[in-house]
């Protein structure tokens, strides 16, 4: 297997993510070609995740040699882009770039006013945005494959493909509005020294005493919420009945999204146990937390524990992945056209459309996963240089002697047994880097996508969380409650007495 550069990359996008912090102190954007002035240039808008996209400036050595030719970014994606569409398209386009640092920063950055044409949130905030009608549906143009452009349509994994299709909200498909961009799942970062594989693989880990303050959890309530329910419901999910029933995807799917008042009141008692467990709710700390060995496992997105994999790997220490054996959250970020900026403007669509279809180009593809460690929605269709990519990073060498075939036919072609999809990896990855970057069928077979809720039962989950976060039960030592016994007492007692005394 190749040595992964990916913490390099995430290194120099700190570095690059806070020049370009400089660089909007003014303006609130990254205006990346200011030699396009001119009254025929198309300003795009675009607001993305914070170092989601190749900024460039890749040292030499860093040159990625597939078999079908060197990949390297010398020049940021945004730049390439803007070059691109003027030798295709016969017309200049600016991109202004932003970044947020969560969903709630976007939804709030909208809500404050701020004006952007293509923004890239995940599934639950498209969906959110879909059914508040403030997307643009993509155009037909867009889907049309015969369009050699047309890089997104033409190269989508058919893994993902009929997961944006079967998809709805109030009746409207998914792929009508959103563009896939990166896609994974959620498991368990853990330290194999002292964390077994089967006490990883499961979501009653994060209250499992023989962890207690060496374990972390995603401080946003989505997350923590489908933890708990896979927790909760770990005997049902795992049981033979469930998982062989012809409906098992569907009733998964529905047990995870399960917002019963009871539900969120079993949850909310199982996860302020949690807080009692665990070392921290954290967002994005719990990546140095395991580098450092402050804690010995960390619930993680898998773009992320790559990403943690990888770094504590420069210093020879090694962490794996696990996929909890109740059920993992699969999650997706995607690219929407907002109707507050695009308006009617086909210029603005065109150009934003462009856009995505450039981001799905293959080369274009590469350059992102390397730089940013998530995996992309594009296979590649023909074109193979993904599948390049994937054996690049975790083909096993000729004199490794511990190997498997890992199948990835479900992702690139559509079909598990598809030989011209295998790879022969050290076996070792069958619970490291590969199996988070793309999961096994097995994996795949037990996720689940947790939906948007209505504004009643949103809020129902919301308060459920401040009361977790802000106030645990389980905090409130004895002698508390025997005072306050003895003071309720105490009150009803007066309360008896001066009724008698009306009376």
């Amino acid at each position: 297997m190749r040595n992964r550069m990916t913490v390099r990359r995430f290194g120099a996008g700190l570095l690059s993510a806070a020049l370009i912090a400089g660089a909007v102190l003014e303006t609130g954007s990254v205006q990346v070609n200011a030699a396009a002035k001119n009254r025929d240039t198309v300003v795009l808008r675009v607001c993305n995740w914070e170092e989601y996209i190749d900024l460039g400036d890749w040292d030499e050595e860093e040159t990625i040699d597939l078999e079908s030719g060197d990949i390297i970014g010398e020049n940021p994606l945004i730049r390439d882009f803007e070059e691109w569409y003027s030798e295709t398209y016969g017309k200049n386009v600016r991109v202004e770039y932003s970044t947020f640092g969560t969903n709630e920063d976007l939804y709030n950055m909208l809500t404050l006013g701020d004006v952007y044409d293509l923004i890239c949130p995940s599934e639950y905030m498209f969906m959110k945005l879909m059914k508040e009608g403030r997307l643009v549906p993509l155009s037909d143009d867009f889907f049309n494959e015969e369009d050699e452009n047309n890089y997104y349509i033409r190269g989508l994994s058919p893994f993902i493909r009929p997961i944006f299709e079967e998809h709805t909200i109030d009746g409207e498909k998914w792929s009508q509005y959103a563009a896939g961009y990166m896609w994974g799942i959620t498991g368990i970062v853990y330290n194999p020294e002292e964390v077994t594989e089967e006490e990883a693989s499961t979501w009653t880990i994060l209250d499992n005493p023989d962890f207690r303050r060496r374990i972390t959890i995603k401080d946003n309530v989505r997350d923590s919420y489908f933890a708990a329910v896979g927790a909760l419901k770990k005997d049902l999910l795992t049981s033979e009945e469930f998982t062989s029933a012809p409906d098992y995807s569907e009733r998964l799917e529905e047990e995870m999204n399960d917002v019963s008042p009871e539900m969120i009141a079993s949850v909310q008692d199982y996860l302020q146990d949690v807080k009692d467990n665990v070392y921290s709710f954290e967002t994005d700390s719990g990546k140095a937390d395991m580098i450092t060995g402050k804690v010995v496992a960390n619930y993680q997105w898998s773009g992320d524990a790559v990403y943690t994999m990888d770094q504590a790997e420069e210093d020879e220490y090694y962490l794996n992945f696990a996929v909890p054996e109740e059920v993992t959250n699969i999650y997706f970020d995607a690219w929407c056209m907002l109707k507050s900026g695009i308006s009617e403007d086909p210029a603005k669509q065109h150009a934003a459309e462009a856009f995505i279809n450039f981001l799905s180009r293959p080369d274009s593809v590469i350059r992102n996963m390397y730089y940013i460690g998530y995996t992309s929605v594009i296979s590649g269709g023909d074109d193979d240089r993904i599948f390049e990519y994937a054996q690049w990073n975790f083909e096993a060498e000729d004199d490794e002697e511990e190997t498997v075939e890992y199948p990835l036919g479900y992702f690139f072609s559509g079909d598990e047994e598809d030989e011209d999809y295998l790879l022969c990896a050290p076996e070792e990855q069958l619970s490291r880097q590969l199996r988070a970057q793309y999961p096994s069928a097995e994996d795949i077979d037990r996720s689940s996508i947790m939906v948007v809720f209505d504004n009643e039962k949103n809020d129902a989950i919301n308060q459920m969380w401040i009361n977790v976060r802000c106030f645990n039960i389980h905090d409130i030592p004895v002698y508390a409650w025997i005072l306050a016994l003895a003071a309720a007492c105490g009150i009803a007692v007066f309360y008896i007495q001066q009724r008698k005394r009306r009376f």
